[in-house]
């Protein structure tokens, strides 16, 4: 560096003309002429001279003495303290107590145990007075002795987003940021093979697939988006999904919670959106499951692996995976879904993406919280939920949100208590029934019984509303006569009775399609669907012109032109 600054001096000198120019030339033999370097030495010179000047140039200062981060009231990526070393005083399970000499961290700061097993992050909850405070561990505290050091680390639990979040940016951030690993990152940019990461709750990898290598944090409390970013206008996220795009739309940066019983398909469906969204809009998926099970959780990697949702080695696996299982502490439960909704906002804010964030299960979300509270001795409110129920949730539902850089859309899987559907909080609601599967239709959903505040004139225009009406009215009328059919049969009907269980048949099988998930196990390609192909299909529907179609052509198809081919085919089979 020292000669690095001497050639800089000397090329200002140089463009002086003087008697000091001269006598330094005559006296110090580094001034002496060089020759001309060639341009692939000028052009590697010049690089590293910017890659200097850039990272002397992105040097964060140091907080001021008088006004510290994070005792604003505002949760930020620095707080106070930093590198203090505190010691254990009282383990209680999952509750550690800790006193700081100096450096007392604020509520939220994650601290490090030293000298452990294993890597045991704590989550300061409590600040109790005489420089300690109660904190929450994210992993088992075995082992764990009273007088064992504790290192501040002066910032929150922080969420590594890997080398994917240098996408963004231009090559010669690479050489700037990291210049001594340029080559390194040069090839992960360039030669790279797509996202898939499996971490923990505290952002460890545990597919065993090597460290993370990153320079690039976010924390995992951050504040929601200000009013004046959000996209305030209604759009709705098309699917590919007859059923879901037709009857219950999902909203462009919304809500959908996805209820339904063991083996009715919840899965299938979870990997058929991932699947769609990644192809039809280049978007990110993020899987957070919520005190998951270790069997659930590897069954739904292997089965996404098989089905070709993830493709290892392929620049085409879009996915994330974010587990805090259900054997782990509730400190790691009641985290995993903050630290998978910020993997999710780095997609949609520096990546401009439409991400689909999965968290299952809200309700275990819920229950860590409960256990927690529990914990710091805090009074239970009614059912037993914490005190601070609605800050909990509040806290991570007002993140999940559109912006006018991109979009986070979440499918939440919701145990409501006493089968409450009705429950006013999700915003579209996908019902997958257990009598519908039993009759062979996929996906299961439940025309009826679900339902979507995006079903409006005013968002979906008269012509798709009213088809989904008309389609929605049609089942709902073959619904009572079921019960009219089972005793007395078809005959009794009368004729537009008749008309209208032969329509619904058909809208009902028409409602099934085929995944490009299940192609390994049914054997036939999977369909996408768009919108408008749709609408039109049912509205044909309903109007009758496709009445002399037998209902088989109608199963397990994508568009109208696929149900007229199946008919044809069907008929010369039958002729033949």
């Amino acid at each position: 560096m020292a000669s690095h600054r001497r050639l800089s001096s000397l090329l200002r000198l140089s463009t002086r003309r003087g008697p000091a120019l001269r006598s330094a030339a005559a006296t110090c033999p580094i001034y002496r002429a060089a020759p001309r370097p060639s341009p692939v030495a000028f052009l590697l010179s010049r690089a590293v001279e910017y890659a200097t000047a850039s990272v002397a140039a992105s040097r964060p200062t140091p907080p001021p003495a008088k006004a510290p981060a994070g005792l604003s009231g505002k949760i930020t990526d620095e707080f106070t303290g930093a590198g203090a070393i505190g010691k254990v005083c009282q383990v209680i399970g999952a509750v550690v107590d800790v006193r700081f000499d100096a450096g007392l961290p604020p509520i939220l700061t994650a601290l490090e145990v030293l000298d452990n097993q294993i890597r045991l992050v704590l989550e300061v909850a409590q600040n109790l007075g005489e420089n300690m405070v109660r904190t929450i561990a994210m992993d088992g505290t075995e082992g764990l002795v009273r007088g064992q050091r504790v290192l501040n680390t002066g910032s929150p639990i922080t969420m590594l987003l890997g080398w994917f979040a240098w996408q963004v940016n231009h090559v010669w951030l690479f050489i700037a940021g990291l210049a001594q690993n340029f080559l390194l990152i040069f090839s992960k940019r360039f030669l790279s093979v797509g996202l898939l990461l499996i971490v923990n709750v505290i952002g460890e990898p545990i597919d065993e697939k090597g460290e993370i290598e990153t320079s690039h944090f976010l924390p995992i409390h951050r504040e929601a988006p200000a009013f004046v970013e959000q996209a305030t206008e209604q759009q709705i996220l098309v699917t590919g999904i007859k059923v879901v795009d037709l009857l219950t739309p999902y909203q462009r940066g919304g809500k959908i919670g996805l209820f339904g019983g063991a083996g009715v398909g919840k899965t299938v469906l979870i990997m058929e959106l991932i699947n769609n969204v990644a192809k039809a809009h280049g978007g990110f998926s993020v899987f957070s499951g919520v005190g998951k099970r270790t069997r659930e959780g590897n069954d739904l990697y292997r089965e996404m692996i098989e089905s070709g949702v993830i493709k290892l080695g392929d620049k085409q696996s879009k996915c994330a995976l974010v587990y805090g299982q259900m054997n782990e502490p509730p400190g790691a439960r009641a985290r995993v879904g903050l630290t998978g909704l910020t993997v999710a906002e780095h997609f949609r804010d520096a990546e401009g993406q439409d991400v689909l964030l999965f968290i299952d299960n809200i309700f275990r979300f819920t229950q860590a919280d409960s256990e927690v509270s529990a914990l710091l001795g805090r009074i239970p409110s009614a059912v037993g939920y914490q005190p601070t129920l609605a800050t909990d949730l509040g806290g991570l539902q007002e993140r999940i949100t559109t912006t006018k850089k991109g979009s986070i859309t979440s499918v939440q899987a919701i145990y409501v208590p006493a089968d409450n559907l009705t429950d006013p909080a999700p915003a579209t609601t996908s019902v997958l029934s257990r009598q519908i599967f039993e009759l062979g239709i996929y996906p299961a959903v439940d025309p009826l019984d679900s339902t979507s505040r995006m079903l409006s004139p005013h968002v979906l225009g008269k012509e798709h509303y009213n088809t989904a009406r008309g389609v929605q009215k049609v089942l709902q009328n073959y619904k009572n006569l079921q019960d009219i059919i089972a005793i007395l049969g078809m005959d009794e009907l009368s004729e537009d009775d008749k008309s209208t269980v032969a329509r619904a048949r058909k809208i009902q099988r028409f409602l099934s399609q085929p995944f490009h998930v299940a192609e390994v196990f049914t054997g036939a390609p999977g369909k996408y669907v768009e919108l408008k192909e749709s609408v039109n299909s049912f509205q044909g529907v309903l109007d009758g012109k496709y009445d002399d179609l037998p209902e088989q052509s109608f199963y397990m198809v994508g568009g109208i032109e696929e149900v007229i081919a199946k008919a044809e085919k069907i008929a010369k089979e039958s002729a033949s």
